[in-house]
């Protein structure tokens, strides 16, 4: 049996495994193979809608859709480092393969399942909508292939690279740091066109102009043009792959005998934490006390707090000049409010195993509800202050500082909210987060769908529950934030309650979900 046909097989055992797993794991496979197919369906016939643009648009936004799909595939695999076992070479590194094979194997690896193979879908979709000659469809081809490997190599290139440095809490701080630089970035052509600076087709123009020459434009511009110029181009890219390729080997080589550093001890310190100064002692001071060490030590935890209120600052600053009015900064501080709560959504996956330990205290429904409110209170003593910010930057950068009361009102009132469906999803749709990740995984492997499901669940319970005082906000109606605090405490509290009731007869049940083998 050679090389690719053992890590196909490999692979596909691994995919096929959550059809044998439980009914959660079960509905989250289908789920993904539902959103993978919606994903090639929907992106394949956008690309072809190209065939109805003028020639030069649409190799303009041909180019600019395969550089998107490259700079995807280089920095998505860095935020799920850890869902997929073959990304991590260490977790391959007793395989009696040479450093060739074994990246022969990879590869193959990479580009099976349904992810790769909707993107692939995706990209072929750019052959119907430039190829206008039979040059250009026997090009097209193979430009889509040589793109699709350069996307599969360039990826594995830079997580080999970085694979250690991701397996450190300082590497995947740096990491959450560079995401959150790419999303502000991202919002630059946006900032642009919202302040007047600009005119869009001019700015697809410069923008195309410069990735033209790039690889992925190289191979764009190879589909439309059908010709001996397409041709060379195509030639180029393959010879850079190849490159691309041969690093990539020397890369794994060296990743695959340096110790691995996240293993190292580190050092134990005793402090006197805040709960403990304002908290009398038991188990609501004991719990507060773990969320927030939580909170200051895991990376995903700065990560969703920092990405929160960047998002909302970088979204009050670019629709600034839309003359939404007084209502802008309200809606922006309670998305962020939202996205912290969000967090909540699998409580009790960050404990994994040692939730055993809570179990055995909690006791009775009681005591569950006090787990719960300590880890509310935790998240609501960073979450509080950081929307006060939140909602008068938001009300000054949009130019509505009378706004800044009933923004931050609302924000406190959705954060309310959202901590009380957190709670049910965490009880009904618990999953495990997997240990020494990077700041962007949300599940172990096999549990992404549920880990989906959970989040959508969340979303949908919260845009429901925050109909009563959004729909007087859509009429002016903005007094009606006064209550908006109230409202969201009495919302968390029904929502502690009900989850303890749910939760506390599953516990085993919750126990083992939060437990699989990551």
């Amino acid at each position: 049996m050679n090389t690719v046909t053992l890590f196909a097989r490999l692979k596909l055992r691994l995919l096929a495994g959550n059809l044998r797993g439980d009914l959660q794991r079960k509905l989250g496979f289908i789920f993904t193979l539902v959103a993978a197919t919606c994903l090639a369906a929907v992106g394949f016939f956008l690309m072809s809608l190209l065939r109805f643009a003028p020639a030069d648009v649409a190799s303009e936004l041909a180019v600019l859709a395969f550089s998107v799909f490259l700079i995807g595939w280089m920095t998505v695999p860095l935020l799920v480092f850890g869902l997929d076992d073959t990304l991590d070479p260490a977790k391959l590194a007793l395989f009696p393969l040479r450093t060739g094979r074994l990246a022969v194997g990879m590869f193959t690896a990479s580009v099976t399942g349904v992810w790769p193979a909707a993107m692939l879908i995706v990209t072929f979709g750019a052959l119907v909508g430039l190829a206008s000659s039979a040059g250009g469809w026997l090009l097209g081809v193979a430009a889509v292939l040589v793109q699709f490997a350069l996307c599969v190599v360039a990826s594995r290139l830079i997580t080999t690279s970085l694979s250690s440095a991701l397996r450190t809490r300082r590497g995947r701080d740096v990491l959450a740091v560079a995401a959150l630089l790419v999303v502000v970035l991202t919002q630059l052509p946006n900032l642009v066109l919202n302040s007047g600076f600009g005119d869009p087709a001019a700015l697809l123009h410069r923008m195309t102009d410069v990735l033209r020459w790039t690889p992925p434009g190289m191979l764009a511009h190879a589909i439309a043009d059908g010709g001996l110029a397409g041709l060379a181009e195509i030639v180029f890219v393959a010879l850079l792959v190849a490159v691309l390729a041969w690093l990539w080997i020397k890369a794994l080589n060296r990743a695959l005998v340096t110790p691995d550093v996240s293993t190292q001890a580190a050092s134990v310190r005793r402090e006197r934490g805040l709960a403990d100064r304002f908290l009398p002692d038991g188990p609501l001071a004991a719990v507060v006390t773990k969320e927030l060490k939580y909170i200051r030590r895991e990376p995903r935890s700065r990560v969703g707090w920092f990405s929160a209120a960047v998002v909302t600052l970088v979204l009050a600053f670019s629709m600034r000049n839309l003359g939404v009015g007084a209502g802008l900064p309200i809606l922006l501080t309670s998305a962020g409010a939202l996205m912290i709560a969000l967090q909540s959504g699998n409580a009790f996956g960050i404990d994994g195993r040692s939730l055993w330990m809570n179990a055995v205290a909690f006791g009775s429904e009681r005591g569950l509800i006090t787990d719960l409110a300590g880890r509310h209170l935790a998240n609501a003593m960073i979450a509080v202050p950081l929307l006060t910010v939140v909602g008068v930057a938001a009300g000054l950068l949009t130019g509505s500082p009378g706004s800044i009361l009933p923004a931050v009102l609302a924000g406190w009132g959705a954060l309310g909210i959202g901590l009380g469906v957190g709670s049910v999803t965490s009880v009904v749709l618990p999953y495990t987060v997997p240990e020494r990740m990077n700041a962007f995984t949300g599940a172990a492997p096999g549990q992404g769908g549920v880990a989906a499901a959970s989040s959508l669940g969340a979303t949908a319970g919260i845009a429901l529950l925050i109909l009563p005082f959004v729909v007087p906000l859509l009429f002016g109606l903005y007094w009606v934030c006064v209550a908006a605090p109230f409202y969201g405490l009495l919302v968390e509290t029904l929502g502690r309650r009900l989850a303890a009731k749910i939760g506390f007869p599953r516990t085993p049940e919750l126990l083992m979900a939060i437990s699989k083998p990551t």
